[in-house]
Parts: structure tokens; sequence; C-alpha cells
């Protein structure tokens, strides 16, 4: 086993519940590299219901797997119980803008220090295929398979408006990209924001995309990624990297007694 792993999983709760192909796996290899190149010791992850709240249960941390939509509820109170203590939340397109939203733009429009990973994959993977927040106009799931009618939720575009300080973008077929960023979301003081974009191989590819292979997806996910912040989008692409950073935005912060 690579001495990362060694040193960071939970080794009783291998193998992963993740499919093959998923990028999951990539996104849990960047979380443990940055948190041994940032030595923090004293963290704690919080995540809801879904395939990628399962991510922390695989590393040997303090972990609360909460209930579906509210681990920014939970982890509001983790952080003013224990300020010191680095939170990080990680949540699925489904969970954090969906039945979690509210608890979302509450916890962006106090800006309050927490740093959360919504891994988006365009559907609900875990529970059967489902429209998500997140589905593509005209996109196929289970329950629109004549395309979903309704556009999808930009998340950072929430979260930026309701006054998150820092907001990015990213996508698994850019793990270091993505390491360099969730690096400076965790470093922010403050409400950081990471919409990561992967790929869902068994649910959105077969359904939404038309081909399950991996590589496919991986490439697409590149294919659509805009680095430069002045380029026109086109229609599928969206914009990658930081989107906003404000470190005189201010803190949420418990008052002492």
């Amino acid at each position: 086993m690579h001495p990362l792993a060694e040193k960071y999983l939970r080794k009783t709760s291998l193998p992963t519940i993740f499919c093959a192909g998923c990028g999951d796996g990539t996104i849990l290899n960047a979380t443990v590299r940055v948190l041994d190149k940032l030595g923090i010791e004293n963290f704690s992850f919080v995540s809801g219901i879904g395939c990628s709240s399962w991510l922390p249960v695989f590393i040997n941390a303090d972990v609360l797997h909460t209930m579906h939509g509210r681990a920014l509820a939970v982890a509001t109170g983790l952080k003013l119980a224990q300020p010191e203590r680095k939170v990080i939340v990680f949540s699925g397109d489904g969970d954090c803008l969906g039945i979690g939203g509210n608890h979302l733009i509450h916890a962006a429009r106090r800006n309050i220090d927490l740093t959360v990973v919504m891994i988006n994959n365009y559907i609900y993977g875990m529970t059967g295929g489902q429209v998500s927040p997140t589905t593509p106009l005209a996109g196929k799931t289970k329950t629109t398979p004549y395309g979903n009618t309704e556009p999808s939720f930009d998340g950072p575009a929430l979260v930026m408006a309701a006054g998150g300080g820092f907001v990015a973008r990213e996508t698994a077929a850019n793990p270091r990209g993505l390491a360099k960023i969730l690096k400076a979301a965790i470093a922010y003081e403050g409400f950081s924001f990471i919409d990561v974009l992967t790929q869902c191989p068994v649910q959105a590819g077969r359904n939404m995309f038309g081909n399950g292979e991996p590589r496919f997806l991986f490439e697409e996910l590149k294919r659509r990624a805009v680095k430069d912040p002045d380029a026109a989008l086109q229609p599928g692409q969206f914009r990658t990297g930081i989107l906003r950073h404000d470190p005189d935005q201010p803190v949420y912060r418990p008052v002492k007694a």
C-alpha cells in the first residue's frame, strides 16, 4: 500500500463502494495528498448521504456521517463548538443543492469557516439515477426519460450571491488542479466552496451521455472545462479555477462569553 494510504486510509473500511471509473477515488486521493502537505492534525469531516458523502468514511479521521442534506447544519454546530478545528464537508449535487440547499445558502451568508467540497455528477447516483438540481436541460435520467425540462442549478453562482468568500470549480479530470484549489480552500479563513465536476459511468454516463466508458466521460470533462476567465463559454462548457477569493469578507465566529 502507498505510504499516504497507509497513513490516512481507514483500512477496516476498504474496499471503497465507488463504481469502477467513478471520479470519487481521484478526489479522495487529492484530499489525502493536500492534508499531508498542509500538515493539519486537528480536522474533521462531515458528510451527508450519497455516493460522494461516503468519501470521508474511508479516511482515518473524525467523521460525522449525517442525514441527507443536513451536513452543513451539523458542520456549523461543530465549528461553533470547536472553532480551532478545521471542518471539511463532502456533499453531492443532490445532497447539497437539493434537500440541503437552504443550509448551503445560510452557511455561505454567514461566511463561517467551513470548506465544502460538492462532488457534482449531474445525477442522484446512489439511489438509482434520478434527476438532480444540476442535471443539464434535456438530460435523460431515470425520472426524466424524455429529457429534463428544468434549467440546471449553478452552485458556484448561488454561493457567490449568498456571500461565500471563496468559490471555485474544478474537475476530477484535473487532479493536480483540484489539489491546488483544495489546498487554497482549506487554508482560506471563511466559507470556501468547490464545485467538483466528476464522471458517473453507471448512471449519468449510460443514461445522460449515452456512453458509460470512463475514458469517454473523462475526456468530455476536459473538453468542456474552460480555464480562461475571459473566454466566452459555448453551450455545455463551464469555467474552472478560483471564481472568487475575498480575504476581507467578515467571518462568522462564536461569541466568547
